[in-house]
C-alpha cells in the first residue's frame, strides 16, 4: 500500500513538473573580467522556455556583455551558463550547438553590405543548417513577410532605412529558426520615428511564444511585453520583478533612482 502511495505521489509530482515550462537558460554564479576590471559579478538567472525578459540599467552596467556571454560572443571566466541543456565551455562544438539555437539582433544591424536582403537572410541557413537554397529563399521570404518588408528582398542594406535594416536583421535571425532570441539595444541606433516599427515586430514575436532576452531602454516595451524586468548596475543584478511590480514598487534605491531618471525623458 505504501509503495502504491509513493508511486501515486511520484506520478502527481511528475505531472506537476510536466505542466511547467522547462528551463531553457541557466546562469549560475557567473563572473567576467576584462583584465583587472570585474565587469560581471556573480550573476544568477533562470529563464523558462517562452519567457520574455527585459534587462535595463545605466550605460556601462554590463547588460550587453551579459547577453553576449549567453551565446559565447564574450567568454565568462567563472560560473556556469547552460543553454538548452548545453553548457558553454571552450568546446567549439558546444558553442556551435548553442549558436544554432540562439538568434541575436545587434544595435548596429551587422548586415553584409555587398549582399542583398534575401542573400543576407539565406546565408546562415544554407551554410550552417545545410538547407537547400530554394528552401532557404522560400523560408526567408516568409520571415521578410512577417517583418513586413518582403518588397525589399532584392535591395542592398545601404538602400534601406535604419528601421528597415533592423527588421532585416530580425528576419535574418529568425531564418535559423532559433529557440531563443537575444536583442542588444535593438532600437538605440534608430531615429525616433523608426523605433516603433521595430518594436511592433518584437511585440508580435513575443506574442508568438518566442523565448526572448532584450537589453533596452524602451520602458513602454518592457511594460507591454516582459514577463520579468531585470535591473543591472555595476555588473550585478540589483533587482528583478514582474513589470507591474518593478515599475510601481521598486525595492532597491538604485532601481528607484534609475527609473526616476529614465521615466522623466
Amino acid at each position: 500500500m505504501t509503495e502504491q502511495t509513493q508511486n501515486s505521489e511520484a506520478q502527481t509530482s511528475s505531472a506537476g513538473q510536466a505542466g511547467q515550462k522547462p528551463d531553457i537558460i541557466r546562469v549560475e554564479g557567473m563572473h567576467k573580467w576584462y583584465g583587472e576590471f570585474h565587469v560581471l559579478q556573480n550573476l544568477n538567472l533562470t529563464v523558462k522556455q517562452g519567457e520574455r525578459i527585459v534587462i535595463c540599467g545605466p550605460s556601462g552596467s554590463g547588460k550587453s556583455t551579459f547577453i553576449r556571454c549567453i551565446n559565447r560572443l564574450e567568454e565568462h571566466q567563472k560560473g556556469k551558463i547552460i543553454v538548452d541543456d548545453v553548457e558553454l565551455t571552450d568546446d567549439v562544438r558546444q558553442i556551435d550547438s548553442v549558436r544554432r539555437e540562439v538568434g541575436m539582433v545587434f544595435q548596429h544591424f551587422n548586415l553584409f553590405p555587398h549582399l542583398t536582403v534575401l542573400e543576407n537572410c539565406c546565408l546562415s541557413p544554407i551554410w550552417v543548417r545545410k538547407i537547400p537554397r530554394r528552401e532557404a529563399e522560400a523560408s526567408a521570404m516568409e520571415y521578410l513577410e512577417r517583418v513586413k518588408i518582403p518588397d525589399q528582398a532584392n535591395k542592398y542594406p545601404g538602400q534601406l532605412s535604419g528601421g528597415q535594416q533592423q527588421r532585416v536583421a530580425i528576419a535574418r535571425a529568425l531564418c535559423m529558426k532559433p529557440k531563443i532570441m537575444l536583442f542588444d539595444e535593438p532600437t538605440s541606433a534608430l531615429d525616433p520615428e523608426m523605433i516603433k516599427e521595430v518594436l511592433d515586430v518584437m511585440v508580435e514575436l513575443a506574442e508568438s511564444g518566442m523565448t526572448m532576452i532584450c537589453v533596452t531602454h524602451e520602458m513602454g516595451f518592457a511594460k507591454t511585453v516582459a514577463d520579468r524586468v531585470i535591473f543591472m548596475d555595476g555588473g550585478e543584478i540589483v533587482e528583478e520583478a514582474p513589470p507591474e511590480e518593478f515599475f510601481s514598487n521598486p525595492k532597491e534605491p538604485r532601481t528607484r533612482k534609475f527609473l526616476e531618471q529614465i521615466l522623466q525623458h
